[in-house]
């Protein structure tokens, strides 16, 4: 039951959460980029506020509703740190996410669809994620290498593909924490791609060796019956000696 519940609350909170993410990604990408002032970077920080409540709420609701709440809590460890740790902090952006398993919906039971939603999202998500959080750490550190955005995409994209050509690097303790998530975040995504098309694989594999031993079963069980009825026929039928004289088996 309190499972049940869970659940219910998980699948009904998908898409204002979502919402919510993507407003807190317009809130962050405005504030990184257009560094506003005055009132525009009040209500820029409100509206940041308020999503980051948001998320704390649904933390909370979920571990309430868990059946087992300290192994819930035990397992979802890193959703703790996003709510908590101001460090990690550029990591809610994460929750957008939701809409990645939002779109996935629409692909159905197409397996290798799937994997290219997963690699265009994910990919493009993680990039312009770590893009934004390692320039704002970034750009106004001493000796900076990574100073606008366009350098902050190039980096994030040597670093999720693990290029690394070395010509940008992280010189701050923060950024070079998001380096190191966009490193495991990418490495993660290329294993569970790979883990998926090798199951895909097997089972693609799986399925035709089934459909092939049922037609294979099929075709000598016809064979069967075709003997069998050779044999009847044969057994009714008039044999003739070499007398000529005709009689039945």
């Amino acid at each position: 039951m309190q499972q049940r519940r869970l659940d219910n609350w998980e699948h009904r909170a998908e898409w204002p959460l979502a919402a919510v993410a993507a407003v807190f990604l317009a809130a962050y990408t405005i504030e990184v980029l257009v560094q506003p002032h005055g009132l525009a970077a009040r209500a820029i920080n409100m509206a940041t506020l308020l999503t980051w409540a948001v998320f704390t709420a649904d933390y909370v609701a979920r571990l309430y509703l868990a059946p087992d709440r300290k192994q819930w809590f035990v397992t979802h460890l890193f959703d703790l740190m996003i709510v908590l740790l101001p460090l990690l902090r550029p990591l809610r952006l994460l929750r957008l996410i939701v809409l990645i398993s939002v779109l996935q919906k629409a692909v159905g039971n197409a397996i290798r669809g799937k994997v290219v939603l997963y690699t265009i999202s994910g990919a493009v998500l993680l990039v312009y994620v770590a893009s934004l959080a390692v320039l704002q750490a970034e750009r106004g550190a001493p000796d900076a290498h990574i100073t606008d955005f366009g350098d902050a995409v190039w980096w994030a994209i040597t670093t999720i593909t693990t290029v690394g050509y070395g010509d940008m690097y992280p010189v701050t303790t923060t950024g070079r924490v998001i380096a190191a998530l966009l490193m495991i975040g990418g490495i993660s995504l290329v294993g569970s791609i790979t883990a998926t098309i090798a199951s895909w694989i097997v089972q693609s594999v799986t399925v035709d060796e089934t459909a092939t031993a049922a037609a294979t079963a099929a075709h000598i069980n016809q064979l069967r019956a075709e003997i069998a009825s050779l044999r009847e026929e044969l057994r009714g039928a008039p044999v003739i000696d070499g007398s000529g004289h005709q009689y039945r088996s």
